[in-house]
């Protein structure tokens, strides 16, 4: 790593004042090894930076040496040491208020001008009690004390100036500490009644009994006559045997097929969330200072001494008569609270000393959680084993009909088995209604190219020995017919061609089907067939009534 670059000030400028790291602290793979600052150096920025932030020290004032002396003289501690002097310091810089009238503030009780945040630094600021009195007795010697000092010995002429502020601050302390007090005593108070009153959630813990017992069987454990509510977190903790699932899972399955009713138990336990997140600790410690300071206001009004232009007893009188009222009506929701839970706890058998409202709703919450989490699984599972099914069962399907194709295709190609086998007959008949039986002719007859017809004269000549050869038969081959080609050659031309020249146009316009159509000879002559699938339905329908 390369030294950082070193640089020359005219002029002192103030200071960053940041914690330097040291380069042994650096590792390889920190930030700080590979920036090269030195990249973006810009005269611009360092005029500015000297410009604006360059060091001035305030003008010495030509003062004689006595003044000097004892200036320096006036300015030295005498009672308070350093660390009390600099807290009051920064705190009074920070106030920017004359210390007479922030005593003034503070002898009316000034809310308006007095913060709360003000209030407590300055108790913790403040000296001890006996160098308050030193202090106070230095008021003719005041120009001569330091600015920390002359404070102090100008508030200690107010008699118990530290229980003032504390009173002061807990009056405006007060509101905020009964919202934070009275809803924690509200919601636990609910919670007890809601999870001693609530049906679905006793019959939701027998359920769990039953289970529990069943699967204890035959160990210390079993025939229990209940369980602790902690068990409730532990449901979690007990796998299935292919350890996917947990016994959460089976109690929500199981509810949800069995006792629909109860899924929603959770609606009768609305309190339990707000009650898990009360300490019955903090809650009576913040109720026990609410009563040590009103006890304390009340000494402090009883030893008040009327003082010119003090208002603190009147004020203060006032809202100790409110303040009281609001707690005694607290103190009596927190009674009853305890007493309610005392009753929860004798009901489900726990000692409250050791298991206190925040760590049984907490648990319960947990367990609300884990069961609803645990429909939502078991819904996700559901949803998968479906479309497993679905694939499966789609699958077999296709399998099952490729089969069936294929056995159809067997049957009918097999025709010269023994006459014994069963389903001969329904397999032919079926392939003759659906075509099945003409598919290997019709793809024979497909695969074969059509000879090229001729054209021209010598497509003339091949139909002339077409008809003299088809004349020379008539109706059947055993009869025969003589004829003269030279005398009557037109006349058997015209009686031959007149009548089938519209059928050969017609063939032509009629689409060739897979039952019926025209082939040709070896010499080109157009042969007009019945129909080749007729025939292969006449051999197919004489094999039959061979079976």
């Amino acid at each position: 790593m390369t030294p950082k670059q070193k640089y020359k000030l005219d002029t002192q400028l103030k200071r960053a004042n940041w914690n330097k790291i040291k380069p042994n602290q650096l590792d390889k793979s920190s930030f700080w090894v590979r920036l090269n600052e030195s990249s973006l150096a810009d005269d611009d920025i360092f005029q500015g930076l000297s410009y604006n932030f360059a060091a001035k020290p305030p003008p010495k004032a030509l003062l004689s040496e006595d003044t000097e002396d004892k200036k320096k003289k006036g300015k030295q501690l005498r009672v308070l040491d350093g660390k009390t002097a600099q807290n009051l310091s920064i705190l009074l810089g920070s106030l920017k208020l004359p210390y007479d009238v922030l005593k003034e503030r503070i002898l009316k009780c000034d809310e308006e001008n007095l913060s709360l945040s003000m209030i407590e630094q300055l108790v913790k600021c403040l000296p001890e009690p006996e160098q308050m009195k030193k202090l106070s007795k230095l008021k003719d010697e005041f120009d001569d004390l330091a600015d920390p000092e002359q404070f102090c010995a100008t508030i200690s002429g107010i008699k118990r100036l530290v229980p003032r502020l504390n009173s002061l601050a807990f009056k405006m302390r007060f509101p905020e500490l009964m919202q934070e007090v009275k809803p924690d005593v509200v919601g636990v108070t609910a919670a007890c009644d809601e999870v001693k009153q609530s049906g679905k959630f006793a019959r939701l813990l027998e359920l769990i009994l039953l289970m529990g017992n069943y699967m204890n069987a035959g160990s210390r454990n079993e025939q229990s006559v209940g369980f602790e509510i902690n068990y409730l977190t532990k449901l979690e903790n007990t796998k299935d045997r292919e350890n996917k699932q947990t016994l959460i899972h089976f109690l929500a399955d199981t509810v949800e097929n069995k006792f629909p009713d109860l899924l929603n138990f959770h609606e009768e336990l609305m309190h339990v969330d707000r009650a898990s997140r009360v300490s019955e600790d903090n809650l009576t410690k913040n109720i026990s200072g609410i009563k040590k300071s009103l006890h304390q206001l009340e000494i402090d009004i009883k030893n008040f001494a009327s003082v010119e232009g003090d208002s603190f007893a009147a004020i203060m009188k006032d809202f100790v008569n409110v303040a009281k009222e609001q707690y005694d009506v607290l103190h009596s929701m927190h009674k009853k609270m305890l007493a309610l839970f005392k009753d929860l706890a004798k009901f489900y058998c726990f000692e409250p000393g050791k298991y206190g409202p925040q760590e049984l709703f907490g648990d319960i919450k947990i367990f609300i959680k884990s069961f609803q989490k645990a429909l939502k699984e078991n819904a996700k599972i559901r949803e998968t084993r479906e479309k497993i099914m679905r694939a499966k069962g789609a699958r077999e399907k296709a399998e099952r009909e490729k089969k069936e194709k294929i056995a159809r295709k067997k049957a009918i190609v097999d025709m010269s088995a023994d006459d014994d086998q069963e389903g001969v007959m329904d397999n032919l008949l079926e392939a003759l209604k659906t075509g099945t039986a003409f598919n290997m002719q019709r793809e024979g007859r497909a695969a074969r190219k059509r000879t090229p017809r001729a054209a021209g004269a010598e497509r003339r000549a091949q139909l002339a020995r077409s008809r003299s050869r088809t004349n020379l038969t008539v109706n059947s081959p055993d009869v025969m017919h003589e004829i003269n080609f030279e005398e009557n050659n037109e006349i058997e031309s015209e009686s031959v061609t007149s009548p089938r020249r519209p059928e050969r146009r017609r063939n032509r316009n009629k689409p060739i089907s897979g039952h019926e159509h025209n082939s040709r000879d070896r010499t080109g002559n157009e042969v007009i067939n019945n129909g080749d699938a007729n025939s292969d339905a006449d051999d197919l329908l004489a094999r039959l009534k061979a079976l």
